[in-house]
């Protein structure tokens, strides 16, 4: 099932969503769902999007809405370089794909597709390219990679991918930005204790890793299983090869319906 796919099946047993905070989207039925998709990770910490959008807002109202060179354009390189703990050169792609390609013309060896909460992270710093998504909803065709400064710079002449880099506006980068500094401030704050609580009743589906859920559900069944979610009001990733996201914060009673109307596998 596509993600296109996905919300058109939220639309035609729900309605439009008309708000959405935290780990929920409300819809015009007046029913609650509770979004374990989560814009395949990128809304990770909220819907809200915490005071990401303010500072995204601020830049607008400036009218400083083109891709030219502001005072603070490397504002994203320089929280990226905090969030990774090391001088970081970064490049905005639009798919993953020319993403981790270019990531590994200057490393074969030490270059991962980072997630937040993932095994990588004690040892991040030392990752010379790291592709990394946004923690930001608004940036539904960006990958950013992230390049050891000094590796850069020494193999800047193997850029052989620059006519696939893109520029982005500077609104967007300062939401981005705020975003990357309020994942450094929840990578401290949320822990496997936020996380375990739901595995009674997730286990039996999905294989657990931090907050991500790996389905055990067979590849076929996948769609079925999908829909059999989300008529008890539980939206799910759509991609059976990508991790669904617990839902942080939430109740225990949002799984309560699937707890009582099992998936038979």
């Amino acid at each position: 099932m596509t993600v296109n796919d996905l919300f058109s099946e939220v639309y035609k047993m729900y309605g439009a969503v008309t708000r959405a905070r935290n780990c929920f989207l409300y819809t015009k039925k007046g029913i609650r769902l509770t979004d374990l998709f989560q814009e395949d990770g990128r809304a990770i910490l909220g819907w809200a999007g915490g005071n990401a959008y303010t500072f995204m807002k601020n830049a607008m109202n400036r009218g400083v809405s083109g891709s030219f060179i502001t005072e603070s354009s490397d504002r994203v390189e320089k929280a990226i370089s905090k969030l990774f703990n090391s001088n970081r050169q970064i490049a905005y792609f639009s798919n993953k794909a020319d993403a981790i390609k270019y990531a590994l013309l200057f490393s074969k060896e030490s270059t991962i597709v980072w997630k937040p909460w993932s095994t990588f992270q004690q040892d991040i710093s030392s990752v010379k390219s790291i592709v990394f998504v946004p923690t930001f909803p608004w940036t539904d065709s960006i990958y950013i990679v992230a390049i050891q400064k000094d590796l850069y710079s020494e193999n800047i002449e193997l850029d052989d991918f620059a006519k696939n880099k893109m520029k982005i506006p500077f609104p967007l980068q300062a939401g981005i930005a705020r975003s990357i500094y309020n994942l450094i401030e929840a990578l401290s704050e949320r822990k496997e204790t936020d996380w375990f609580i739901y595995d009674s009743i997730l286990t039996k589906y999905w294989t657990r890793k931090g907050p991500y859920l790996f389905p055990k559900v067979p590849k076929e069944n996948y769609d079925k299983f999908i829909l059999h979610c989300l008529a008890l009001g539980i939206i799910i990733n759509p991609n059976y090869d990508s991790p669904s996201i617990v839902p942080f914060g939430a109740d225990k009673g949002v799984f309560t319906k699937l707890k009582n109307s099992p998936f038979n596998c």
